[in-house]
């Protein structure tokens, strides 16, 4: 994982004696900063996967420094041996590990654990982005990039994930009878938005990546509206879209062959050239 930035935060020196001349006024403000700091730790687990240790020690110091705990890994192996005992709330992940495929490892990651993933990477090409989200990274961020557009990128995706982290299917608890619930149904397919879960008209669970999940929502939500790539990208992922960003094309891609009998002649969500998508289905609110 090579030739990325990132920035250094610089401060003035302090003379030696300016603990000795605070003030109790400075004293207060320094302690109200401290506790608003203390605040901002989420102990959110973050596993840094990549083979250069100096770039791990970096990432794992920053991440650190905004309240995450870090473990620091180097191969796909060292990843999977950490789920069972010690599974984290997102994975960033190097495409570029030593003898290993990271497509590989994402997809493995993807099927048998819930957790964020961001893939980083110096592959700069469109299909290694779109290949990146097929197999359900809920983002990707290309070399060079800036640690707090990183961070920024972390907080979004776990923001939209459950509070708790998800190891593997079986051990999702059931949610509570007395737990205020909102489903969507359309054609027999029920969307629990509060436990973000997908079964299908038979009543099986489908598997939804976080980012899948956000889009089926924002989607469900305004059915019959025409929603923009813009606005979908916006709900889904807190940003605006740049120029040539296939993400929500590529996930509406994922979705239509998890919903739709017959993909290529998509009924469920349509699309509207050169305005984006819609939702065809009429949705009941059930609880």
């Amino acid at each position: 994982m090579r030739g990325f930035c990132f920035f250094r935060c610089t401060s003035s020196r302090v003379p030696p004696d300016a603990l000795e001349r605070r003030t109790p006024i400075d004293a207060r403000i320094a302690s109200t900063i401290t506790l608003q700091l203390r605040d901002t730790v989420t102990h959110q687990h973050i596993a840094v996967v990549d083979d250069e240790s100096a770039i791990t020690e970096l990432l794992a110091h920053y991440l650190g420094e905004h309240g995450f705990r870090a473990t620091q890994l180097h191969s796909g192996h060292a990843l999977m041996a950490l789920m069972p005992s010690d599974p984290p709330d997102l994975v960033l992940l190097d495409l570029g590990l030593p003898g290993e495929d990271g497509f590989a490892i994402a997809r493995q990651l993807r099927e048998h654990w819930r957790c964020g993933l961001v893939i980083i990477t110096g592959r700069g090409d469109a299909v290694d982005k779109v290949v990146g989200l097929e197999v359900g990274a809920d983002d990707y961020v290309t070399k060079p990039f800036d640690l707090r557009e990183l961070v920024a990128r972390i907080k979004a995706v776990l923001r939209r994930m459950p509070q708790a982290p998800v190891t593997s299917p079986a051990a999702v608890p059931a949610a509570s009878a007395a737990e205020a619930r909102r489903c969507m149904a359309f054609l027999g397919w029920r969307l629990d938005l509060a436990a973000r879960r997908l079964d299908a008209p038979g009543g099986a669970e489908v598997r939804l990546t976080t980012g899948e999940f956000e889009l089926l929502a924002a989607l469900v939500q305004h059915p019959g509206r025409v929603l923009s790539r813009d606005f979908l990208l916006e709900q889904t992922r807190g940003r605006e879209a740049a120029p040539f960003d296939r993400t929500i094309d590529v996930q509406i891609g994922r979705l239509r062959r998890k919903l739709e009998p017959d993909a290529d002649n998509p009924q469920i969500i349509k699309s509207v050239r050169g305005a984006g998508y819609i939702f065809i289905p009429p949705v009941a609110s059930v609880h």
